[in-house]
């Protein structure tokens, strides 16, 4: 086993969980490199095949979280799907400007505004706003689980 390799992979996992609350920093995909390194550095050996399916799974879940929560706290909210695809674009592009409250402020206000728009209920917007404001806000903490709980894994699998 290369051992450099498998120490990278483990800053890989470190990063991942550490890139579930800093924003820019790919969280999930990075615990997934990380996996995937070690899987490579033990010659395809470790992890097995099906905990190496279920991380896989784990960090394309966090992937989705990290990307769609508040879109899709929006839809739930009762947001329109045009609405949630623009307030995605919208937390997207400002979380490159302004960062993590450019994420919140853009999807919620993205949200609001577009749905006052549409119904005018001011009520109903604000509704899907919070909803959008809250999914965003627990994906973090979602992340940070997921992310953790990789990590861990592959410490077991190492210790084991």
């Amino acid at each position: 086993m290369n051992e450099a390799l498998a120490l990278l992979a483990f800053v890989l996992l470190f990063v991942g969980v550490i890139g579930s609350v800093v924003p820019l920093v790919p969280g999930a995909l990075s615990s997934l490199a990380g996996v995937y390194l070690y899987w490579h550095a033990t010659s395809y050996a470790e992890p097995g095949p099906v905990v190496l399916a279920a991380l896989t799974l784990v960090g394309l879940v966090g992937f989705v979280v990290d990307y769609f929560s508040g879109p899709i706290a929006a839809r739930a909210g009762g947001a329109s799907t045009l609405t949630t695809a623009v307030a995605a674009a919208v937390g997207v592009l400002l979380v490159f400007v302004v960062g993590p409250v450019g994420l919140v402020l853009g999807v919620a206000g993205t949200v609001f505004a577009l749905e006052f728009s549409r119904n005018r209920d001011a009520n109903a917007s604000l509704r899907a706003a919070l909803f959008a404001s809250v999914g965003v806000l627990a994906s973090t903490v979602v992340q940070v689980l997921l992310t953790a709980s990789m990590l861990l894994a592959m410490v077991l699998v190492v210790a084991l």
